[in-house]
């Protein structure tokens, strides 16, 4: 059976705990705003573990404009970035504190795959689990999937670091 904390996280059964962050947590963790903003909410959060980013990709958004007209599929390099937003929540919620004032920054991505186009309609279940970190740089391995198919897939790493005011 699941148990709810002080802070609105589950608990389930014995193992880590998990929890969920929705879009105002999304906005308080990193500064990407509509229309970069790729994720909508985050679940089953397992600090310092895993993550999977929630994104319901609708035909209202700007870029199915011209990609494609007639034919509207999620741009790769989006599903990417969807990708190291949901890890940036991860590394965000697994500092706490000492992340206040950071950004997470994209350093590499290999082993991208795309397996099928992904289209208004379909939501995106973005699966990051982070592979290891060494000081500021975490690397992590991600699945994303549309109604439990695999249709994107990556290795990456990011850094975290102090925010750069301008």
């Amino acid at each position: 059976m699941d148990a709810e904390t002080d802070n609105g996280a589950t608990l389930t059964g014995a193992g880590p705990e998990k929890h969920v962050v929705d879009i105002a947590g999304i906005m308080q963790a990193i500064p990407h705003r509509y229309p970069f903003l790729l994720i909508d909410r985050v679940v089953d959060l397992i600090k310092n573990v895993s993550a999977i980013g929630i994104k319901n990709v609708t035909i209202n958004e700007g870029l199915f404009q011209g990609h494609f007209p007639g034919h509207p599929v999620m741009p790769g390099v989006l599903i990417i970035e969807s990708m190291a937003q949901t890890a940036a929540v991860l590394v965000v919620e697994t500092l706490g504190p000492d992340a206040r004032g950071r950004v997470v920054y994209f350093m590499s991505v290999e082993s991208a795959k795309f397996r099928r186009p992904v289209v208004p309609g379909d939501q995106m279940h973005v699966h990051v689990t982070k592979q290891r970190n060494r000081g500021n740089v975490w690397k992590f391995e991600a699945v994303v999937r549309v109604d439990g198919t695999a249709v994107a897939e990556a290795v990456f790493a990011a850094m975290i670091m102090d925010r750069v005011e301008q």
